[in-house]
C-alpha cells in the first residue's frame, strides 16, 4: 500500500480560481494537462498553487481526455473534506517540500 499513498497523496491546484470554488462552495473541479491517475474515492492533501496545504479533498471523478484542441486534459472533480488547522497545514506543506516539491529555502 505504501506505492498508492506515495503515488497519490497530492492534489496541487494551478489556478486560485478553482482552489477557491472548492472552499466556498465545498465541491470543485481542477483541469489538469496530460493523462494523470487520479483515483476515485480516495481522500488527499490539496495544496494552493503557492505549494502551502490547505485542505483534505476527496477525490470524486477523475476524466481523461482529449478535448477539442486536441490536447490531452484530466479533469479532477473533488469534493471538501475540511480545511487543514494553522499547524497540520504548516506541517504537511513542511513534508510537501521535502518530499514532492523541493526542500524549502
Amino acid at each position: 500500500m505504501g506505492f498508492q499513498t506515495e503515488f497519490n497523496s497530492v492534489c496541487k491546484f494551478k489556478s486560485e480560481q478553482e482552489l477557491y470554488e472548492l472552499l466556498e462552495y465545498g465541491r470543485g473541479k481542477m483541469v489538469k494537462k496530460q493523462f494523470r491517475v487520479f483515483p476515485t474515492g480516495q481522500k488527499v492533501i490539496a495544496y494552493a498553487p503557492d505549494n502551502q496545504a490547505v485542505a483534505i479533498v476527496r477525490i470524486v471523478a477523475s476524466i481523461a481526455e482529449i478535448n477539442f484542441q486536441g490536447e490531452e486534459v484530466t479533469q479532477v472533480e473533488m469534493e471538501l473534506i475540511r480545511r487543514l488547522t494553522d499547524e497540520e497545514s504548516r506541517i504537511q506543506t513542511a513534508l510537501a517540500h521535502e518530499m514532492f516539491f523541493g526542500e524549502q529555502s
